[in-house]
């Protein structure tokens, strides 16, 4: 019966080694489970974590394009509470433009008829150019496709061309009755103090009488001075002094 004892305690160490063998094992394999979810906790974790930081990234770039856009947005009403400036600008000025233009355009009907009577009045110098230039004007008047500006400028064109004539020297060819015959004649020009003509055939010479607003026959002597101006004019001649008859104002 001694020898059953020992036999008997072996079998319990062992069984009872078995049974914390056993608890061991599901132990460890508790412990493996818990590792394993513990890592698949810590993957989702860390998913969660670059997931968070990416919309962190985003928010704050987000946050850069809002500070940007109100930045832009701030310039832009800038902008339109400028143009809105503007517009009233322009609608007060179109509202004044109009007033000009209903003052203007009787204003420029007086121009040229002053002109019409001031070119009737002076020394019968290129009377045909001189009148249809004011045709032209009166034409221009009438036209819608024109606008005030321009037919104003047309109209002080046409008055500095007239004062233009004062101060220059000119020579050109027309028909002139010359002795109850109508001829062609160069006409020497200068400034509007003197009105001269020449046959083409240098034989017969005249000047225009203000006074008597008529052309008075000159002597023969003048005619080689008449030549020298013509040439004078036409720029075929240098500048120089002229010996002519002149009709002095009283």
């Amino acid at each position: 019966m001694k020898g059953v004892k020992p036999l008997i305690l072996a079998g319990i160490v062992a069984a009872s080694a078995a049974v914390h063998a056993n608890d061991l094992d599901k132990v460890i394999d508790k412990s493996s489970e818990i590792n394993k979810s513990a890592a698949q906790s810590q993957t989702k974790i860390d998913k969660i974590a670059d997931s968070m930081q990416g919309r962190l990234q985003q928010f704050k770039t987000l946050n850069k394009e809002i500070d940007g856009l109100a930045v832009y947005n701030a310039q832009l009403n800038k902008q339109l509470n400028n143009q809105i400036e503007e517009m009233e600008s322009l609608n007060l000025s179109m509202d004044q433009v109009s007033i000009i233009e209903r003052q203007i355009t009787p204003l420029m009907m007086r121009m040229i008829t002053g002109l019409e009577q001031f070119v009737s009045l002076d020394i019968p110098f290129l009377q045909d150019e001189r009148a249809k230039r004011l045709v032209s004007l009166k034409t221009m008047m009438d036209r819608a496709d024109i606008t005030s500006s321009e037919k104003f400028r047309r109209v002080l064109e046409a008055y500095q061309v007239e004062v233009d004539y004062g101060r220059t020297i000119e020579a050109y060819t027309a028909l002139l009755d010359v002795n109850g015959k109508e001829r062609e004649v160069d006409f020497l020009r200068i400034g509007r103090l003197e009105l001269i003509y020449l046959t083409r055939d240098g034989k017969h010479a005249g000047s225009y009488n203000t006074e008597t607003k008529t052309f008075e026959t000159l002597p023969d002597s003048t005619i080689s001075q008449i030549n020298k101006g013509l040439r004078i004019a036409r720029k075929q001649l240098a500048p120089d002094m002229l010996t002519l008859p002149v009709h002095a104002a009283e």
